[in-house]
C-alpha cells in the first residue's frame, strides 16, 4: 500500500499563507492521483484540491483562486499552496491518493490511501 505523510501545517494569521506537502512512498505509489481534503470539528471531511499524474487539477469552489495544488513527480510529492487564508480554512488537512485516471474525484470514498493529517489554524 501507499504511505502518505503530510507536513507544513501550523498557525497563521488571516490573510497569510501556508504551503503543505505530502510525500508518498511504497511500491505502488507511481502514477497516482493525489489530493487534499480537510475536516473541521463538527463537519464532514470535504474535498479541497487534487492533481493527476499528468498534473491536471481540480479545486473546491471554496478555495478556487486562493489555493494551488501541484505535483513534484521527481520527489513523489504533492503540494498545497494556500494563500489569503481565512479562519474558515481552519481544519485538519489530509493527503489522499488513488490510481490516476481521467477523473478527479471529490468524494473521500474514491481514494484508497490517506495520511494522518496536519493541523492548519488560521487566526482572525
Amino acid at each position: 500500500q501507499v504511505q502518505l505523510v503530510e507536513s507544513g501545517g501550523g498557525l497563521v494569521q488571516a490573510g497569510g499563507s501556508l504551503r503543505l506537502s505530502c510525500a508518498a512512498s511504497g511500491r505502488t505509489n507511481a502514477r497516482l492521483t493525489m489530493g487534499w481534503f480537510r475536516q473541521a470539528p463538527g463537519k464532514e471531511r470535504e474535498f479541497v484540491a487534487a492533481a493527476t499524474w499528468i498534473r491536471d487539477t481540480r479545486y473546491a469552489d471554496s478555495v478556487k483562486g486562493r489555493f494551488t495544488v501541484s505535483r513534484d513527480s521527481a520527489k513523489t510529492t504533492v503540494y498545497l499552496q494556500m494563500n489569503s487564508l481565512q479562519p474558515e480554512d481552519t481544519a485538519v488537512y489530509y493527503c489522499a491518493a488513488r490510481p490516476s485516471s481521467g477523473v478527479l474525484p471529490s468524494t473521500p470514498s474514491r481514494y484508497d490511501s490517506w495520511g494522518r493529517g496536519t493541523q492548519v489554524t488560521v487566526s482572525s
